[in-house]
Parts: structure tokens; sequence; C-alpha cells
């Protein structure tokens, strides 16, 4: 065998990548846009196609610094190397009941086989959502990726559920990481819409703010090593990155259960 040759040329071609390919249009901000496929996302809380526009619309006009500044790191470049597509990694179940039993990687596979998701699924629908535009194959769209790539991953360690409580917490958590309007955006305003279709005194909006809290306290998972955190137990690498148990979001659905109502029902799709 010649794996290390083949490495070699693998890693000689990755350091050829340039951080950034001109090209790209310019951040803007725009609101209507962003407040009308959110109308049309609360319709029906399953149609992720409406919620990269509005991060299209809310941008987070920081992240080319940021991305500079991981990419350029030594911890940055290796992880570059090492971990190239997220999904191929995330979707190889096989390979990852391979791990301990209680791992991360367990975990992680419980969560996406009982939700009937795979990474390489939201993959798919923002090409779609791309339809003709140009692509970059540069490090700051390695780094874009990773943020799409890890939001699964988010769900398992924060034990947010994907009812719609537990997806606007877990924006809320993302803003704290990755501090785009469309993360703060829709994490609040989901927060209201669920609150105007529940009357109780259930702390929704209270969940949300601890979700924003959980996340400033948690370093940005989007740099971490994927790879080495996999085979860790899950509460291992919960306090390894500082993830504390969200207690307002499931005092929220005690208080729901005890008024008869269906947490992973409040926003099924409305008939037409």
């Amino acid at each position: 065998m010649n794996r290390p040759a083949f490495a070699n040329e693998f890693v000689y071609a990755r350091e050829a990548t340039p951080f950034l390919i001109p090209g790209r249009p310019d951040f803007r901000y725009d609101l209507p846009k962003a407040w009308r496929h959110f109308r049309r996302l609360v319709q029906n809380k399953e149609d992720t196609t409406q919620v990269f526009p509005i991060f299209e619309a809310l941008p987070w006009k920081g992240l080319i610094e940021a991305a500079r500044t991981f990419c350029e790191s030594e911890q940055g470049r290796a992880i570059f190397h090492t971990e190239p597509f997220l999904p191929a990694i995330l979707d190889d179940h096989e390979a990852l009941r391979r791990m301990p039993a209680g791992s991360l990687a367990h975990a992680y596979c419980d969560f996406m086989e009982k939700e009937g998701l795979t990474a390489q699924g939201l993959v798919d629908e923002f090409e779609a959502f791309l339809g003709d535009r140009p692509r970059f194959d540069d490090r700051f769209q390695w780094y874009f990726n990773r943020m799409r790539d890890v939001h699964d991953l988010m769900h398992v360690l924060t034990g947010y559920s994907r009812d719609a409580l537990g997806e606007v917490c877990v924006l809320a958590f993302t803003y704290s990481q990755q501090p785009s309007l469309a993360h703060l955006f829709l994490g609040y305003a989901g927060g209201m819409e669920i609150k105007s279709r529940v009357k109780s005194r259930a702390p929704v909006l209270g969940a949300v703010r601890e979700g924003q809290r959980l996340g400033k306290a948690c370093p940005r998972l989007v740099e971490q090593s994927i790879l080495e955190l996999l085979p860790i137990p899950l509460e291992v690498v919960r306090r390894r990155l500082k993830i504390t148990p969200a207690s307002q979001y499931n005092e929220v659905h005690k208080a729901w259960r005890g008024l008869g109502l269906d947490p992973f029902d409040l926003l099924a799709p409305k008939a037409a």
C-alpha cells in the first residue's frame, strides 16, 4: 500500500486551497424578505427551505473575519485536513456505531435515526436553494458548510428536541456561537409565535434566553474537532464544552403537558 504518498498528495492539494475566492455578493440586510419567509415557516416548521433565505437576508457580517481567524490557526489548519466534509463522517452510522456505547457518536445516530434525518439531506436542501449560483471551493466555504453541518449535533449536545420550542432554543444557542441576526430573529420571533399559539404561564421566552446563555458558555462547535468528540461519552463532551442542562425548556414542556398539550404538535402544518 502506498497510503503515505496518497495522504501527502491530499495534504498538498488541501494546502493549495485559498481562503477566499473573490466573487461572492456582499452581505446585505433585507428585513422584509426575512419576515416574508418567516411567516411561511411558521405555517410549517418542517419546511426548512424557508430558513436559508432568512439567513441570506439577515447575515453575520463578521463571518469572514471569524472564519479567517480560525482557518489560519494551527487547530483550524489541522481540522481542515482531517475533516474535509462532515456529512460523510456523520452519515457513516456503521462506523459511528463501532465507537463506544454511550458516546456522542451513538447519541447522534440514535437522534438522526429516530427523526429520519441525514446530514446529507440538509446539504441537498441547501444546494437546491443555491440553484445555479456559482460555487466557491475555498476555505471560507468549508467553514461556512461546517456551520450548517453541526446543527443536528447541537440538538444532541443541548438536549433540545425537534419540537417547535426545541428548534428556536437551538437557534438562540447558535446565535451565541454564530452571531447572525437570522439566529436571533428566528429564536425570538419563533418564541413569540409559540406564545401567541399557547396561552399559558410557561416560560417560553425564558427558555429561548436560556438557550442563548448556554451557547455563549460553549466554545464554537464549528471550530472543534468532531472526529475527536464523537468517541467520547456524551456527558463528558457536554462538560468539556460547558453545556449545562436546559431547565427552562423542560419546565415549558411540563407546563404544557399539564394543560393536556403535546409539545411536539404546537406548530403542525395548518390546513388550507
